[in-house]
């Protein structure tokens, strides 16, 4: 047994059970007599679920011979995770009623929310090693074959507006081809060709008898863990206040004309607030600046009135800073000399220049260099 517990826990293996324990009291004491665990229910308690188990009004079948394992298995992984439930719960109360309100717009089940949840965890800059991304984890070919725009300058897959209409619709073509919510959601899992071709090879249409990747088999039995415990979290220990909730998205939508490359920093300037608050609210955008175009972004509430009328003038000012900055390029320059003579970061000329790190540049190039060492021909003071 020891030696079975050191292949998993090397580390405590290594310093020993007692100072990690000495540790844990330190740091992590019982803060109230709320926190006792005499109030968090026995996770023998949580594994005995009263009345029946849906998925989009679709009755789980509890009867097949490994079904209650399989849930088990994921109400104690969860129930485990206590800090990854509450913020489970906490990012509910931002996105769910967006994802909701899609979701009766379409007019299809409540239930499928909980698919993000288990996708990502509401996270909008969630990724896995496979390359998916975003509150829906799509990857690149099918949020692209969805509508969504992914490239250098936006990633729609972390947009919880643009990713949850292509996430519903690609939820409902499955629901079309398979007859069942609880199918369209392991296809969502795992592709709906393979499942196609495992229910023919099967003759079976069941999910709950049907033996498929592993992943998936556990993959509805997460969804309803995740929506048994969110819908019950009294039950499981889980009380909360109002104000312990992360408040619903709050916005204004502006439209941004953008005649040529535009900086992020302008938009948030016009907007009265922070180049984090404008990435926080549009995670979708990428980098620093909007390529030319229309672009619509959110804006803090109460930002988005005149935002035009100041956004304009500013932008004019920008452009006429960044004539007066430009440095011409000489033969032997290259960006670390330059950042170097400049005594500018070398991440913050490649910014400023929207470059690439490995981009060459070349005699006769204009940079733009934000130094007051750089006077109005490019040469140094």
């Amino acid at each position: 047994m020891i030696k079975h517990q050191c292949l998993f826990f090397p580390q405590i293996c290594k310093i020993g059970i007692i100072p990690v324990l000495l540790f844990l009291c330190l740091f992590f004491p019982c803060r109230s007599q709320a926190m006792e665990a005499s109030d968090i229910p026995s996770l023998f308690d949580a594994l005995r679920i009263e009345g029946n188990l849906t998925f989009c009004g679709e009755k789980a079948d509890m009867e097949s011979h490994d079904t209650r394992p399989r849930m088990e298995k994921e109400m104690l992984l969860a129930l485990w995770n206590r800090p990854q439930v509450v913020l489970w719960i906490k990012r509910a109360n931002q996105y769910f009623p967006v994802i909701e309100q899609k979701l009766k717009e379409s007019g299809m089940p409540g239930d499928l929310k909980y698919i993000a949840v288990v996708e990502s965890a509401l996270r909008p800059h969630a990724g896995s090693a496979k390359g998916a991304v975003g509150f829906w984890q799509f990857t690149r070919s099918t949020g692209q074959k969805y509508g969504l725009q992914i490239d250098s300058q936006k990633d729609e897959r972390r947009n919880i507006f643009q990713s949850t209409d292509a996430a519903l619709s690609y939820l409902k073509e499955l629901y079309d081809i398979f007859g069942s919510w609880t199918l369209a959601a392991a296809a969502y899992n795992m592709g709906e060709h393979g499942l196609r071709a495992e229910i023919m090879v099967q003759e079976n249409s069941n999910f709950y008898d049907l033996y498929l990747p592993l992943e998936t088999q556990q993959y509805v039995f997460r969804i309803l863990a995740a929506k048994q415990i969110m819908t019950r979290p009294e039950q499981y220990g889980f009380d909360f206040l109002p104000e312990d909730l992360y408040p619903p998205l709050a916005y204004e939508k502006v439209s941004v004309r953008c005649v040529d490359l535009t900086p992020i920093a302008v938009v948030a300037q016009a907007a009265g607030t922070s180049f984090k608050a404008i990435k926080d609210l549009n995670p979708h955008l990428r980098g620093h600046y909007l390529a030319a175009g229309r672009h619509l972004i959110h804006v803090p509430q109460g930002s988005g009135k005149d935002f035009d009328k100041r956004f304009q003038p500013l932008m004019k000012a920008w452009d006429k800073d960044q004539k007066d900055r430009v440095y011409v390029v000489r033969q032997g320059d290259n960006l670390s000399s330059i950042a170097e003579r400049f005594n500018v970061p070398l991440p913050a000329l490649i910014i400023w220049n929207n470059l690439d790190y490995r981009q060459n540049i070349h005699p006769g190039d204009r940079l733009v260099i934000r130094s007051r060492q750089l006077d109005f021909q490019g040469e140094t003071n």
